[in-house]
């Protein structure tokens, strides 16, 4: 019998991405929906912000700043508490294709994932780039050759980062210098069948990992294990965090449909929550 079952908390949305817990609350994107909203542990949901270029990743800045990814036309728009924009980086001349999830530093350098092709229209699979931001606006490519980049986590201490590579079944990590910038890759763990999409880091130094494709939430320890299997019977994993009063509540984002029904507009997405044994390690 499996070892944590999840239970609906919250339904009713169209694609959701992005979860992220701060400030007592769950942060996450409807990308098809258009719009970011928060959550409360109890299910309570408040709009946060219309995006009429689908939401992603979202990031809180050491100064308080909150950073949306914005995919369709590729940037990352900063949102006021009413829920007004305004430009905070411009990453349409770097990539060609939609930009998506990403992790925040304590320093505030955003890391950028991108699909790199058109994957909805069916188009051969290209590698994509990892793009860091900086808070003073610098843009760099920190790794490149990455099988669609996708979710990503930053060790407590700073000096490891983990990335999804959707296509490429598997995580990958890299070293961090002070400044930011990636070397050492290296496979942290091989997911064989496993597509990774959203993935969040627990106190142990573990990942739990949304696989879309697969259907289940999977938590890989540093050895490549996989400790623990949540499965999501007939939908799809999409994305995880860990939150709560004491970092304990798994949040799973689930969608009842396959890629081909993303733009149908229909409402097949939700938020379910179970109780872990190891509690968030803050990231992403």
């Amino acid at each position: 019998m499996a070892k944590y079952k999840l239970e609906m908390l919250a339904d009713g949305f169209i694609f959701l991405e992005g979860p992220r817990w701060h400030d007592g609350q769950l942060w996450l994107s409807d990308m098809r929906g258009e719009t970011v909203y928060t959550l409360s542990e109890a299910g309570r949901r408040s709009q946060v912000a219309s995006f009429p270029k689908h939401p992603s990743g979202i990031n809180f800045l050491p100064d308080g700043r909150v950073v949306i990814v914005s995919m369709q036309d590729r940037k990352l728009m900063q949102v006021a508490k009413d829920g007004a924009q305004s430009l905070y980086c411009d990453l349409s001349d770097m990539v060609s294709h939609d930009i998506n999830d990403c992790v925040c530093d304590a320093s505030g350098n955003i890391y950028v994932g991108n699909f790199g092709y058109d994957l909805l229209a069916g188009e051969a699979p290209k590698t994509a780039d990892l793009i860091m931001v900086s808070m003073s606006g610098q843009r760099t490519v920190v790794a490149s050759g990455l099988e669609f980049p996708n979710g990503a986590v930053i060790t407590p201490d700073g000096g490891t980062l983990i990335i999804a590579e959707t296509f490429g079944n598997k995580l990958t990590a890299f070293d961090r210098a002070a400044d930011g910038r990636l070397s050492n890759r290296r496979v942290w763990a091989s997911l064989g069948e496993r597509t990774p999409d959203g993935i969040c880091l627990d106190a142990e130094g573990a990942v739990w990992v949304a696989s879309f494709m697969t259907g289940e939430f999977v938590r890989v320890c540093a050895d490549g294990s996989v400790s623990d299997v949540i499965a999501t019977p007939g939908k799809r994993a999409v994305a995880c965090n860990l939150g709560g009063a004491d970092g304990r509540t798994f949040f799973g984002l689930t969608f009842a449909g396959e890629l081909a029904d993303l733009g149908s507009g229909k409402a097949l997405a939700a938020v379910e929550v179970c109780r872990v044994d190891v509690a968030a390690a803050g990231s992403p």
